[in-house]
């Protein structure tokens, strides 16, 4: 990540922001210490991802098969060294 002083930022504002739509994250400084972040614009929530998170949450009212028999465990049985 780029770190450039807030006086720089000013200065070379189009070409930073060229930068920054090429993909490139900054990071502005004010003596020495950050204060911004500048990243490439992204959508929050696209159309394709919120399919996803609908496919993911109805998958999970789905019962969980389990493909062998399955052996419960007492508290004791699991706690035995």
């Amino acid at each position: 990540m780029k770190r450039v002083t807030a006086r720089e930022a000013n200065q070379r504002f189009a070409q930073i922001l060229s930068n920054v739509e090429a993909g490139e994250q900054v990071v502005v400084t004010k003596r020495g210490k950050p204060v911004a972040v500048i990243s490439p614009y992204r959508e929050r929530l696209t159309e394709e991802r919120r399919a996803a998170i609908e496919r993911m949450i109805a998958s999970m009212d789905d019962p969980v098969e389990l493909g062998a028999p399955f052996r419960t465990f007492t508290r004791d049985e699991m706690h035995e060294r």
